[in-house]
Order: C-alpha cells, then sequence, then structure tokens
C-alpha cells in the first residue's frame, strides 16, 4: 500500500475529469519518481494559477485580469453573445477562430436530475447584459443533450423580450461524419435541418 500523502494524492488526482484510479496512481507514481522533471514545475504551475488566475465578473471565463482580455478586446463584435455552458466550451471556440463577438458562461445546464435551476447559472446576468449593451445577437450554444436542448429553450423564453435575435447553434452531421456511425438521434436532426444544396 502507498504511503498515506501518497494515496491522498491518488485520490485528488482520480477527481479531475478523465483520470480513473489507475490513471491517477500512474500519474502519481509519474510524479514522485520525477520531481524535478514533473513534480517541482506542476507545484509551481498551480502555484501560480491559484496566485494569478480569476473568473470574468463579466462573462465568466478565466483568466488573469477581470474583466478578461476577450472583454476588454475592442475589435470584438460587441452586439453578439456567444452562451456556451462552460470556460472549456468557450475555449473551444476560440481554438476554431471563428467567433468574434464575446461570450456568456453559463456555469452549466439546467437539471431536474441534479436539482441545478435557473437561480444556480448565470442566466439573470446573461439578462441584464443583452437589455443593457445593446446587444443584436445572442448565439445559445449549449450542448446537443436534453438537459442542453432545454436550457437553450429556457433562455430563448427568458430574452423573448430583449429584442436580441435568439440563434442555435447547428446540429447534425459532423464534418467527415460517415452515415454508417451516426446515431439515430444525430442523424434524424441532420435530417430535420436538411438546407438547400449550393450548385
Amino acid at each position: 500500500m502507498p504511503a498515506p500523502a501518497v494515496e491522498r494524492l491518488i485520490q485528488h488526482l482520480s477527481r479531475l475529469p478523465g483520470l480513473g484510479p489507475r490513471s491517477a496512481r500512474r500519474a502519481a507514481l509519474h510524479l514522485i519518481q520525477r520531481p524535478e522533471a514533473a513534480l517541482t514545475p506542476l507545484l509551481r504551475s498551480l502555484a501560480e494559477v491559484e496566485r494569478t488566475v480569476r473568473t470574468c465578473g463579466h462573462c465568466g471565463n478565466i483568466d488573469a485580469r477581470d474583466p478578461c482580455d476577450i472583454c476588454r478586446d475592442p475589435e470584438r463584435d460587441s452586439a453578439m453573445i456567444c452562451v456556451v455552458e462552460r470556460v472549456g466550451d468557450l475555449w473551444a471556440f476560440e481554438r476554431a477562430g471563428t467567433f468574434r463577438g464575446r461570450y456568456h458562461v453559463l456555469g452549466g445546464v439546467l437539471s431536474a436530475l441534479d436539482g441545478v435551476r435557473p437561480e444556480d447559472l448565470s442566466i439573470d446576468p446573461l439578462v441584464a447584459r443583452v437589455r443593457t449593451e445593446e446587444v443584436a445577437e445572442v448565439v445559445v450554444a449549449t450542448n446537443a443533450t436534453l438537459d442542453g436542448q432545454t436550457t437553450a429553450h429556457y433562455l430563448a423564453e427568458r430574452l423573448a423580450d430583449t429584442g436580441a435575435k435568439v440563434t442555435r447553434l447547428a446540429h447534425g452531421m459532423p464534418v467527415g461524419g460517415e452515415l454508417d456511425y451516426l446515431d439515430d438521434g444525430t442523424l434524424s436532426t441532420a435530417l430535420r435541418l436538411r438546407r438547400p444544396l449550393d450548385g
């Protein structure tokens, strides 16, 4: 059995997304066996993140400044807000480099099973932003899950009287996808949201 301190490290690592008990054990062993190359730099990075990184009070992004660099960027289209569930979704859009508006992070989705209610999410601040910042379009980019769809419909209702156009990301067949590998829901959505073929 590992020492109690090592066991605690394994337990903490196993709580991270994508790491189960076995992966956490391997990661802990790697860190302990290579303190100079792995453990010490990791400890420094964690301390720096704890000291410098904060949540943007305007959009919910994570950055070293509040407001974050995206909110401060004058080149961004302030008339367009993309609503995402989590910061990782925002980062995915930024990696793609196709959205040049601003963001709003909800902090999750509505879920009756998990007891997540509208007041548990950053919905009221979103509505306030849309009302006060002359937003023309809100792009709802929640995941294509039941809870994501429920949240999208709820947001559309809450934003209906703001004057902003509320749009939803298209769902369906992914680029490079093959029909035979798609699940029934994805295939049905792709068929329902079909559009004219440009000639």
